[in-house]
């Protein structure tokens, strides 16, 4: 058994009373937290096992990212300037339709490299219509703990050739299911990820949910209500406002994880709440494609869950947790006041909120004995932050001054994937070149102008 004693500074817990505390170690047994205590030095020279002295650091839960395309890191800065729409016909698509097994396994190195850099442990990503055993392969490796899925598409009319047939969707979806739900003690679930209304067939859509049904703890992941032509086309096909489509479709539950829900009205936000679907804001990427700003305000208020994700790089161009805490909270004090979305709330928006929006509340998301050792080591000791320091500013701090670059060390399930700032699997110089080398063959196969 590996044993492992932390001593850090304090102890953000993200617990349901949102304890920080002070001069306690955390025991790690494995991959199981085991004790969260206060140790004398004595204590700590009789603990057989790795010893860990961060006496300078802050720990916090390993943040959790609901809404993540590993498969689109290759593109960032490729589909600047552009609304949803064109960017999916003109950039996105085909460069997603043009990837290989080795162009898609160097996008999902270089956005794996950067989520867990940054001190995400846990993400739910959307993956691309074929060679998503190659993501799956990716994240086995990595040691990230992922919900993942098969991108599902079978109809396309913004670009026809990236586009497969119902069936094909729904077998190579439920074998992929078969062999990586659950995979290594449910560190690797299922996430069954239709792309949007716009590409899937409603046959597609309600025989996706029934699949589910073989696979306990599964997700649906998929996009809504992000664009007003998005929805525009949605009300023309279905004469229904999005979320009530997938209300009357029954695909609103809460194992169902909407990106974005930008445009709702007061119905649909109803029914986010009475069918407990699940939020997850993007705020970053709705800012960059100019779909707007999400009510989440409102949405906290009447109860409707919400998380956090960085979205693709392509519309961010960073998939840092940091930013999309950051924006979450500042975006809606305009509209809402300065009491709105204050930090400690965003920041559990990026830890618990986000282990409930994917049903792992129980193992990860807070700082808790018998809970997995999922954590990130953030170094809040400089200038840049406040000098006084309090419960308050802790989260201040984190939320609002704190960058990627001030985490440290990140473990996940009990080990070491970054260690003093650096990733312990991933070389970023190796990773960097293969994938100019493969970005490069890419674009050719895509025919895009860049």
């Amino acid at each position: 058994m590996k044993r492992t004693l932390i001593l850090p500074k304090r102890i953000v817990t993200a617990n349901k009373s949102d304890a920080i505390l002070y001069n306690h170690a955390i025991e790690i047994h494995d991959s199981i937290i085991k004790a969260i205590r206060p140790v004398s030095e004595s204590d700590v020279q009789q603990f057989d096992g790795e010893i860990v002295r961060s006496e300078n650091l802050t720990v916090v839960p390993g943040f959790v990212q609901t809404h993540i395309h590993l498969c689109q890191t290759l593109f960032r800065g490729l589909a600047d300037n552009l609304e949803l729409l064109d960017w999916l016909q003109k950039r996105i698509f085909p460069c997603e339709n043009a990837h290989s097994p080795s162009s898609l396994r160097a996008s999902v190195q270089l956005g794996l490299y950067e989520l867990m850099k940054g001190g995400t442990t846990t993400l739910l990503d959307m993956g691309t219509m074929r060679h998503q055993e190659t993501v799956f392969d990716e994240l086995i490796s990595s040691g990230m703990r992922a919900v993942a899925g098969k991108c599902m598409i079978d109809e396309n009319d913004l670009y026809p050739t990236f586009c497969s047939d119902t069936i094909t969707e729904l077998y190579s979806s439920y074998d992929l299911a078969k062999a990586f739900h659950n995979y290594d003690d449910g560190r690797i679930k299922y996430g069954f990820a239709p792309r949007f209304v716009l590409s899937c067939s409603e046959k597609l859509l309600i025989e996706t949910k029934g699949l589910m049904k073989d696979f306990e703890g599964s997700i649906l992941h998929t996009h809504s209500s992000e664009n007003k032509s998005e929805i525009e086309e949605v009300r023309r096909r279905h004469n229904r406002e999005n979320i009530d489509y997938f209300d009357s479709i029954n695909l609103l539950d809460d194992h169902s994880v909407f990106a974005h829900c930008i445009h709702v009205n007061d119905k649909e936000i109803g029914l986010l709440r009475e069918k407990q679907g699940r939020v997850s804001h993007c705020p970053s990427s709705n800012l960059k494609l100019a779909s707007g700003i999400a009510p989440i305000h409102r949405y906290l208020k009447e109860g409707v869950h919400v998380s956090l994700g960085a979205d693709g790089a392509p519309c961010n161009n960073t998939l840092s947790i940091f930013n999309e805490m950051r924006l979450a909270a500042l975006l809606q004090k305009p509209f809402n006041g300065p009491l709105s979305t204050d930090a400690k709330t965003v920041f559990r928006m990026a830890t618990i909120k986000g282990a409930e929006a994917l049903h792992l509340q129980d193992s990860i998301g807070s700082i808790e004995v018998g809970k997995k050792a999922d954590l990130s080591f953030i170094d809040l000791q400089s200038p840049l932050f406040p000098a006084h320091e309090s419960d308050d500013t802790v989260y201040s701090s984190i939320v609002y001054s704190a960058t990627a670059e001030h985490v440290t060390d990140v473990m996940i399930n009990g080990k070491w994937v970054v260690r003093n700032s650096e990733h312990t699997s991933y070389d970023k110089n190796q990773i960097l070149s293969n994938a100019k080398a493969e970005l490069g063959s890419l674009i050719q196969r895509a025919q895009v102008q860049v």
